[in-house]
């Protein structure tokens, strides 16, 4: 489920922004400044951000810019909605880095069709850089890493589930939609897992997500919230703390740890 902030100080107008998001299916999260509309932003990571402009605390602009500067939330697509009509004041918004700019009022069907756009957009993103990556050719100091063989133990309990996890990595997958896929319930799935590799789901989801990530540090040259995208992560945040966890330092720089190794081996070699 897709989760919308909605940051607008007017009661009224937020609910109804709020309303017509759960009807459509959206998670919507409300937030009544702009202080508090950053703090949502930062705990709930939402997929797109409806914003104001005039707000008591913090204006939209500067709600914008925070966003912007935080690696955190930078990437999450933001939507202006405001009375404010004037040319320079669009052009102003979409300077600081919006992705659109409705005025009030708006219709429902206007509203609708802006999130739809921005979010397809951020999908295509994310499918074109997939697209870009199955070009380029593991090398052989990274094709065992990404060899699921290497990755997941050979176990012929779990080989569905291994599978269903290799096929989908790349997608927000869950124990829940792996459980599904399987026919298990999750509880049962979650003990068979840990009875036979003594690790969870997610765990082996997250290894995955890791070869893939470590193959594309070193053979691409996307930048790490692209990476991030491509291999199932919807949020950068989420991404830079797994990715510390298991390897104790950040992508850009084990990219640069690795790529300089892999250079001073071939010099070596040559020599």
């Amino acid at each position: 489920m897709k989760k919308i902030l909605v940051i607008e100080d007017e009661a009224q107008s937020r609910e109804m922004f709020l309303d017509c998001l759960e009807v459509e299916g959206f998670k919507a999260i409300g937030a009544e400044n702009g202080l508090v509309g950053i703090q949502q932003a930062q705990e709930h990571l939402p997929d797109l951000v409806l914003c104001d402009i005039v707000m008591p605390e913090l204006d939209g602009y500067s709600v914008l810019t925070r966003l912007r500067q935080n690696s955190v939330t930078a990437m999450i697509p933001f939507i202006f909605l405001s009375a404010k009509t004037a040319k320079t004041e669009v052009r102003q918004g979409m300077n600081l880095g919006a992705d659109d700019y409705l005025t009030k009022p708006s219709t429902v069907e206007e509203l609708l069709e802006a999130i739809a756009t921005r979010l397809e957009k951020q999908a295509n993103v994310k499918e074109y850089y997939a697209a870009q990556i199955q070009q380029v050719p593991p090398s052989p100091e990274t094709a065992k890493s990404v060899n699921p063989q290497s990755i997941f133990p050979s176990d012929s309990h779990l080989s569905q589930v291994f599978e269903y996890i290799e096929a989908n990595y790349y997608q927000p997958i869950s124990l829940q939609d792996v459980a599904i896929a399987v026919g298990y319930c999750p509880a049962y799935l979650t003990d068979l897992v840990h009875r036979q590799t003594g690790q969870t789901v997610n765990h082996w989801i997250i290894e995955r997500r890791m070869a893939a990530t470590r193959s594309l540090l070193l053979e691409s040259d996307l930048c790490v919230n692209q990476i991030a995208e491509v291999v199932g992560y919807q949020h950068e945040g989420h991404f830079f703390r797994q990715f510390r966890q298991y390897h104790q330092t950040t992508p850009q720089a084990w990219r640069k740890a690795q790529r300089s190794e892999l250079n001073n081996k071939k010099v070596s070699q040559l020599n």
